[in-house]
Order: C-alpha cells, then sequence, then structure tokens
C-alpha cells in the first residue's frame, strides 16, 4: 500500500468518527430539546415562575442561582488562574522541582470527581469554616473544582505565544511584568477566554459539588431585598441555593409529584439552551477583546 492510499484511508477514518461524534452530539441536544421546549412553549412564565414542591411551578430562582453562582464563581477564580497561569508560565524556574511538583498537584486535582470535591467543600467550606449550605460554599467548592483546569488553560495559552513577542518587548526596555501583561497577555486572550468558557459549562451544569455545598433547598427570596447580608436577599452569599442542575437531579430522583419528568425536561432545554448562549456571546466578546488589546481588523 502507497503513501498517498494509505493518507487517504487515515484521512477516510477520521472523517468516519468525527462524523460519529457529531451525530451522537446532535442527537443528545435534539432529544433534550424535543423532550424540554413543549414544556417552555406550553407555559411561557415556566422559566419565570418559582418552584413549588406540591404543585411543582417553574425554575426562575434555580436559574437566577446557576447565574449568580457562576458570577461569584469567576469572580474567585479568573483571578487567581491568571496570577498561577502568568507565574507557572512567565516567572517560574523551569527546572526546579516545585515547579514540577506544583504541575503535577495541578493534573491531579484537575482529574478529582466532582462529588469527591462535594465532599471536601462540604468538610471544609460548611463544616470547619462554618459557612453552612450557601452560594459562598458552593462557590468555594467550584472553584477548587476549576481552578487546576483554568491555571493550565491560561499557562498553555501564554505558552503558545512566539518567544519573539517576549524578546520584543524586553528589548523595548519594557520589564518583564509589563512584557506579560501589554504584550503576551493580549495576544493570548482568545485561548483564555476559551478556557473560561469551558469552565463556565462545567460551572453551570454541575450537581454533584453543588448538593453538599450550595444546598438542595432556597430559602424564601425577596426581590426587591437587595441587601446582600439578608438571608432573603437574592444576593446573598450566605443563603442555600439549589441550581437548575441540582433541581434537575433532585426531581428525577426524589420528585413524588406527577408533573416532575416534565418539568425535568423543561429545565434541561432551558440549561442547554443557556449553556450554548453562554458560549456563543463569550466567543464573541473573546473575539471583540482580542481585536481591542491588539488593535488588530
Amino acid at each position: 500500500m502507497n503513501a498517498k492510499r494509505s493518507d487517504k484511508i487515515a484521512t477516510g477514518v477520521l472523517y468516519v468518527l468525527s462524523g460519529i461524534i457529531v451525530l451522537i452530539l446532535a442527537f443528545l441536544l435534539a432529544y433534550i430539546l424535543i423532550k424540554g421546549l413543549p414544556v417552555i412553549f406550553k407555559d411561557p412564565k415556566f422559566i419565570i415562575t418559582a418552584s413549588n414542591p406540591l404543585t411543582g411551578g417553574g425554575i426562575a430562582v434555580q436559574l437566577f442561582n446557576s447565574v449568580y453562582l457562576l458570577i461569584v464563581t469567576l469572580i474567585i477564580s479568573v483571578p487567581l488562574s491568571l496570577g498561577a497561569g502568568i507565574y507557572l508560565s512567565e516567572y517560574a524556574n523551569q527546572k526546579h522541582w516545585l515547579t514540577g511538583v506544583v504541575r503535577s498537584a495541578i493534573e491531579v486535582l484537575s482529574s478529582l470527581p466532582s462529588i469527591v470535591v462535594g465532599l471536601f467543600g462540604m468538610l471544609i467550606f460548611v463544616l470547619q469554616f462554618g459557612l453552612g449550605f450557601s452560594v459562598l460554599s458552593g462557590a468555594l467548592a467550584l472553584t477548587v473544582f476549576n481552578l487546576p483546569l483554568m491555571t493550565r488553560n491560561v499557562e498553555e495559552s501564554l505558552h503558545a505565544i512566539p518567544t519573539s513577542q517576549r524578546e520584543g518587548g524586553l528589548a523595548l526596555g519594557m520589564s518583564r511584568w509589563e512584557t506579560a501583561t501589554q504584550v503576551i497577555l493580549p495576544a493570548a486572550v482568545p485561548g483564555i477566554i476559551t478556557g473560561v468558557i469551558l469552565s463556565s459549562g462545567r460551572v453551570f451544569g454541575e450537581a454533584a459539588a453543588l448538593i453538599y455545598t450550595a444546598g438542595q433547598t432556597n430559602l424564601p427570596i425577596n426581590w426587591a431585598n437587595w441587601n446582600p447580608m439578608s438571608l432573603t436577599s437574592p444576593l446573598s452569599l450566605f443563603r442555600p441555593a439549589e441550581t437548575l442542575a441540582v433541581h434537575i437531579w433532585a426531581l428525577n430522583t426524589e420528585g413524588t409529584i406527577s408533573t416532575a419528568q416534565q418539568i425535568s425536561a423543561g429545565a434541561s432545554a432551558v440549561l442547554i439552551i443557556f449553556v450554548l448562549l453562554f458560549n456563543l456571546g463569550a466567543r464573541f466578546l473573546g473575539n471583540r477583546i482580542h481585536k481591542k488589546l491588539t488593535s488588530s481588523n
């Protein structure tokens, strides 16, 4: 068999495998939307109505909790991952044993099951720190869950920038920090944004880690109370917060009402739609930021 024929066969196999993966993903996406969209179209107020343990209700509070928890988690994890990634890429001695230990720790943490992170969060944040089942406990647990992935992504995005750009910045008299933040970091924004998108999708759809940290219940929320220190405020970090993914899990495992499956299907469709919209919006925003920072057309 000559090289040209081998190349065609290998290319064909790759196309077939890629097609199978796309078909599987398309089937799962279509199945969830076909089952869930009729629930939303039947009652458009489903998204803006609070849940009710007796009648089912909607998913307004759970959807808000998911978005709010995502925002709090990103506020904590993005600065930490940026700092760690910049240090490992631009400052750490690549041959030092401590750098190898840090990278090994990141690899181990990134492979931890979410249930283990949830149990760790319950023992440390919920019980030891006394935060209880709360938004803050859930955000801290998800930070532990996502920080290794985001740190590794930032480091790889910075490593992908050609060394000539670093040398050019230093040759112009810029300090190492100025070169990293004003030359290297703007060029790495698209890769970093992709990492944030991937980690955000994990946060938005995570359930196991939040069952033991953010809780499975919701306190009555007063939407007119925007005092973050009040437990009835939607902005409170110390109230329990059942997210959309946890609500779906609870409906399918503990739901006793007759409409539990329909509500679960509708909530699943909303979850998929929000993840898709968030991903598309984040990619658009990342490209705009990249063009602004690099002055590219």
